[in-house]
């Protein structure tokens, strides 16, 4: 089961940005911060064509004990689907992998400010 994360009151509009092309065209690729959780760092890198995310990779999750990795061998790619699909950082969070989803979404929400300031 997972729990709806409440969207904010404004959602970012795009501008010209940093990278390859700024926010409005081209396809460039923005990383956001190492968030660090209970159980691990986790740090998200998009793929952006124009404003649209194409692409989403955990470039670091939470994997140094068993359990851990187990979680996130199906968290975080249901995350990065999730993330296309929604075209922002307004995700479900994964039943749990609770630590592990907030530091996404706020990897996520940090790159997408990076790629549309």
């Amino acid at each position: 089961m997972r729990r709806r994360r409440p969207a904010p009151a404004t959602t970012p509009t795009p501008s010209s940005g940093t990278g390859t092309g700024g926010a409005s065209s081209g396809t460039r690729t923005v990383t956001g911060p190492t968030v660090q959780t209970r159980y691990g760092p986790v740090q998200v890198q998009l793929t952006l064509d124009g404003s649209r995310i194409v692409a989403a990779r955990a470039v670091q999750s939470p994997g140094g004990d068993p359990r851990s990795r187990q979680i996130n061998a199906s968290a975080v790619p249901a995350l990065i689907k999730e993330t296309v699909n929604a075209q922002s950082a307004h995700l479900d969070a994964v039943s749990g992998a609770t630590y592990t989803s907030e530091g996404y979404m706020s990897s996520l929400q940090s790159a997408l400010d990076q790629a549309h300031a």
